[in-house]
């Protein structure tokens, strides 16, 4: 297509929906963008500007503002080519400027993995979007554009792009109620990573299509005359359900194309509400509904402000149909969502009936504010999209849309992170019920609160919700400070009393000095550090007192040479540091090593496959790398089990076999099962994994041995 056609093209679009647009600024962000891309060419060949008008035209599509359309028109100005946010800033405003900043990724950042980058990235385009929802749907613009020129790409690129989209934009669209875009970022999606699927189904929907056109057909006309006949204004047309969502509906109700009986449907427009519902009945009055097959979203709108009626009926011939009841209006939302926004708006802030389409991210954005992994944004911003949902009721009667799978505590912190706090158990429609217990459709919730409570770690386990997860983090975090505080100074205090040091020390230069030198910058820091183990006493001491060596406590084993001299265990990244072996799974030398970073007491080394790792695996960033440095006679203690036929002379045979191999057994029980098997625990010495691997193996080939474990 012609330059001149294609940008007159563009700006005959946007004079369709805004006559006195600024078509000036359109046609210079189209020649600067141009100019900026000249030398670039998109993958099947074509200039470079024919994406960012394509943009543009989509966006106008959607009758965005002057100021959106110009962005898309500019997007990639600042990340392709030598053009700064200063120079668009001076030539177009800073409006625009900002805009086409927010879609730029951080090009000049390093990090570690390219989802890593793709993360950071995301998150600074939605913090973007919470200040200025058009950010996201230029963004939405620009990703609509390369899913429909996918084919260009390479197979892995194809997939990689498409299961972003999947993942991320297409329940994004869906949550800003935007339908036709989620529809065909799905089924573009689809048509990409399950090619043979997609085909298999395009080909079995249009023969289904096909065989039924005379059946939808009639019901058309019967439903057309029965509204003439009632006087109810309405327009009936047929539709046909998206690719991606039959596909969907087939694998959660684990169904063959065969037995989806809705693949057809009949959408009815018409001009109130009360209308909605009239028409309702009298599809009711004509066919069989299908109990549990109707849908109030009129009365309890979606999150995205979706409203309509849905009823599924036993039709003429006996065929299910369904039908979706709704106004014009209704429709319009339903269909752009927060799109529908700018036909009648020129600036970008929203009304309040509007903002309610991003509440969920600005609040998201409040409470991540202490998270900076992008990781953990994503995933939260991934929860948040999410579908699926359930509607329960506040004992006034409000209604609340919550994640399904959410508990009362979820829901507790949904209304006030205090009452989340405080929460100490539930009534569901006038009934006590756990803490865990998980929401339905209706359910009439009262939380139950004390001033006394506080939030138990416990509840990390069940809570779906991240602003639950989130809060209940902080709390605990904020509380394991307080006490790492007071368990710090108490530690410090007695460690001064026994070197005869005084008490005064404690509030003195000197020791903010020490802390200093070992890289803490206050007070409370160091106090924190002692308390939570990251610190021992006596390391703080010698730094008050370099000149004296303070000797550990027996108890208190230090690293402090370099690694490849140490006798033990030793922590990635830290010297000086108290530890201990957990007593639940005994770790070895040569096991694989994670240790816990425990109150008071140091780093806990336990194995990675220890049952409570599963259980703290919530606390990752107490969680940190160990290694098992094993040298010259050093053992540590190793706990087998061994079940056995339960006869006179097993164990005598086991104890002489370890002392064969030069183990020492320092711990040893026995016990008989009512099955007449014989438990034998005990705790031996190795060296290492190997060692322990070798006596094993020689239990398990005596005679009368069942089993042998750690």
């Amino acid at each position: 297509m012609p330059e001149t056609l294609s940008l007159k093209g563009l700006l005959d679009k946007v004079l369709e929906y805004k006559h006195d647009a600024d078509i000036d600024i359109l046609k210079k962000a189209y020649h600067f963008s141009s100019e900026a891309h000249c030398s670039q060419k998109r993958s099947e060949g074509s200039p470079y500007i024919k994406h960012p008008l394509e943009v543009a035209s989509i966006l106008a599509d959607m009758k965005m503002d002057i100021p959106s359309i110009s962005a898309g028109l500019l997007h990639d100005t600042v990340e392709d080519t030598g053009t700064t946010t200063e120079d668009l800033r001076g030539i177009f405003g800073k409006e625009i400027a900002y805009i086409v900043n927010s879609l730029t990724k951080l090009s000049k950042v390093e990090f570690q993995t390219k989802k890593e980058a793709q993360a950071e990235n995301f998150r600074k385009m939605l913090l973007a979007m919470s200040e200025d929802v058009r950010v996201i749907l230029i963004k939405f613009a620009d990703r609509l554009h390369n899913m429909r020129t996918l084919e260009f790409l390479p197979p892995d690129k194809q997939q990689r792009i498409a299961a972003e989209t999947l993942e991320i934009y297409a329940p994004l669209a869906n949550r800003l109620g935007i339908a036709w875009l989620r529809v065909e970022l799905e089924d573009l999606s689809f048509r990409y990573l399950m090619p043979e699927l997609y085909q298999e189904l395009v080909r079995k929907v249009a023969k289904r299509k096909e065989d039924q056109e005379g059946y939808i057909r009639e019901v058309l006309d019967l439903i057309n005359l029965k509204l003439k006949e009632e006087g109810l204004p309405g327009k009936v047309k047929g539709r046909i359900k998206h690719f991606y969502g039959i596909y969907q509906k087939m694998q959660k109700q684990r169904i063959t194309f065969d037995e989806v009986h809705d693949v057809t449907g009949i959408r009815i427009l018409t001009d109130t509400k009360s209308n909605c519902y009239a028409i309702l009945g009298l599809i009711h009055s004509l066919w069989t509904p299908i109990p549990g097959r109707f849908k109030d979203y009129i009365g309890v709108p979606k999150s995205n402000m979706y409203q309509s009626l849905h009823t599924t009926v036993i039709g003429p011939k006996g065929e299910r149909v369904e039908f979706q009841i709704r106004t014009e209006e209704m429709n319009r939302i339903a269909e752009e969502g927060i799109a529908s926004h700018w036909k009648y708006k020129e600036k970008g802030e929203l009304d309040e009936r509007n903002s309610k389409y991003i509440s969920w991210l600005r609040d998201l954005v409040q409470v991540q504010k202490d998270v900076p992994d992008a990781m953990d944004f994503l995933e939260a911003v991934k929860g948040e999209v999410v579908p699926e949902v359930v509607y329960v009721f506040t004992p006034k009667g409000e209604i609340k849309e919550m994640p399904m799978g959410s508990t009362p505590v979820d829901f507790a912190y949904s209304i006030h992170t205090q009452i989340g706090h405080k929460c100490v158990g539930a009534k569901i429609n006038g009934k006590i019920v756990p803490l865990r217990y998980i929401l339905k459709n209706g359910d009439t919730i009262e939380v139950i609160t004390s001033q006394a409570h506080g939030p138990s770690r416990d509840w990390l386990k069940f809570v779906v919700t991240q602003r639950a997860k989130n809060r209940i983090r902080q709390w605990i975090k904020a509380e394991e400070r307080t006490q790492s505080v007071e368990l710090g100074i108490k530690l410090l205090e007695t460690e001064l009393r026994k070197h005869n040091m005084s008490h005064a020390l404690m509030k003195s230069d000197e020791i903010l000095a020490a802390a200093r030198s070992l890289g803490i910058g206050s007070l409370e820091d160091l106090f924190v550090a002692v308390g939570f183990g990251e610190l021992s006493t006596h390391q703080v001491l010698n730094r008050l007192m370099p000149g004296k060596a303070v000797e550990a406590h027996p108890e208190q084993v230090r690293v402090n040479k370099p690694l490849k001299e140490h006798k033990g265990v030793s922590i990635k990244g830290i010297d000086d540091v108290l530890y201990h072996t957990a007593k639940c799974c005994y770790p070895i030398p040569g096991d694989n090593l994670v240790g816990f970073v425990t109150i008071g007491k140091g780093v806990t080394i336990h194995r990675r496959d220890c049952l409570n790792i599963e259980r703290m695996v919530v606390e990752e960033a107490r969680l940190i790398d160990v290694e098992w440095q094993p040298a010259g006679d050093m053992t540590a203690n190793a706990r087998l089990v061994a079940e056995t036929i339960d006869k006179p002379g097993i164990l005598a045979n086991i104890s002489a076999l370890v002392s064969s191999v030069n183990i020492n057994i320092n711990h040893l029980e026995a016990i008989s099962t009512p099955e007449r098997h014989g438990i034998i625990t005990f705790l031996i010495g190795v060296k290492d994994l190997p060692q322990l691997r070798s006596l094993m193996q020689k239990i398990k080939q005596m005679e009368g041995i069942l089993r042998v474990s750690r």
